[in-house]
């Protein structure tokens, strides 16, 4: 018997790369393993190759070695790994779940403060929300007044880029630490009452948030969070499908990997920079983050597979960081948490299956 076709959207420059095997994180063949084991083909398309009024798209598929193109019937069932930055992409994508289709995570960027307003609803979650407001000079200077050290950041960003630190001195001056180009080395620029022409460049020409900087334990002498995958799988349900150690680089404070941090086991940071036991600090991780997925899927559509950046006081008490809805899954692979990685490639693909189920239901 045939196996329903299940549909994985990606980008152009992935696309591109299928046939010659190049596809950068992205590892399309445990798409293909798990669609044996659930017995569905995943194929592999863009948006644009969805066709007005026609029933069938060109897509790529396991042929064993390699990727064939062909015609296939276009899937009831898609999992969206694609990002779009125009609202055309996003008017199609509605247009499609309009038309039948469901398209899981739809969306795979969402803006910061949106995702911070809605986590603020819950009281639960609220605790472990940094302070953060849209970046202005008059409310960076409010931050400034209440707190030492300030985060500054774009509020659509992505891997770690345009982050920038405000921090008080002993003599009441402040140093903004920010990087001149996305590679370049951190420079350095103290003042003491206006705020710095790069600063106030930035949030004129970008929609940037001000947070305060969370209380992160550290390790090694560098701050550290923890990447959490929390999916819904087979069962259709929320579950944690790992969770790995991020520690800054050396004279950084941005953990993410593509910034330089570096990957650990979760087991390997706590037992040398905390007081609470990895088990412990582990729970505390996973119920911390299933609330949140639970919570944030209930006011935005079709969420099911989202990378959350959590961390952790000295105590063990989880701290809300960020949330990704195209969770790269590389820093599994880096951390030496191959089952934990595969999984992430693994659960989309049951939940597709119980979507399917699901489908014929009703």
């Amino acid at each position: 018997m045939k196996h329903p076709y299940v549909g994985v959207l990606v980008n152009q420059r992935l696309f591109k790369g299928i046939k010659q095997g190049n596809t950068a994180h992205e590892a399309l063949y445990q798409y293909v393993l798990a669609g044996n084991e659930y017995k569905v083909t995943p194929c592999f398309f863009r948006l644009g190759d969805i066709r007005p009024g026609q029933p069938t798209v060109r897509a790529y598929v396991s042929s064993g070695l390699n990727y064939v193109r062909k015609e296939v019937p276009i899937p009831h069932i898609i999992h969206n790994r694609a990002m779009y930055h125009r609202s055309t992409s996003n008017k199609k994508l509605e247009r499609l779940t309009r038309n039948g289709m469901t398209i899981f995570n739809q969306f795979t960027r969402y803006n910061k403060y949106r995702i911070h307003q809605i986590l603020l609803q819950d009281s639960d979650i609220r605790v472990s929300l940094p302070e953060t407001e849209l970046a202005t000079i008059h409310s960076i200077k409010g931050m400034m007044s209440r707190h030492d050290i300030l985060i500054i950041k774009p509020s659509n960003g992505s891997i770690g880029k345009g982050i920038m630190k405000l921090e008080k001195s002993g003599d009441d001056s402040w140093t903004l630490f920010y990087r001149g180009n996305s590679q370049g080395s951190y420079r350095q620029y103290r003042f003491r009452n206006k705020l710095p022409l790069f600063l106030r460049r930035a949030i004129t020409n970008r929609t940037y948030l001000v947070q305060q900087r969370l209380p992160l334990a550290e390790y090694e002498g560098r701050p550290y969070d923890f990447r959490v995958s929390v999916q819904r799988d087979r069962s259709g349900d929320w579950n944690v499908t790992g969770i790995v150690g991020k520690a800054a680089a050396s004279r950084s404070f941005i953990t993410n990997v593509a910034q330089g941090g570096k990957v650990h086991p979760l087991e390997t940071i706590i037992e040398s920079s905390s007081s609470q036991s990895s088990e412990y600090v582990r729970d505390q991780l996973t119920n911390f983050s299933l609330r949140v997925a639970q919570h944030l899927s209930r006011h935005l559509p079709h969420l099911a597979d989202i990378g959350l950046d959590v961390g952790i006081t000295p105590e063990g008490f989880p701290l809300f960081i960020e949330c990704n809805c195209r969770d790269l899954r590389y820093s599994f692979l880096k951390g030496g948490l191959v089952t934990e990685w595969m999984n992430t490639y693994r659960n989309p693909i049951g939940y597709a299956r119980y979507l399917l189920e699901q489908h014929k239901q009703g």
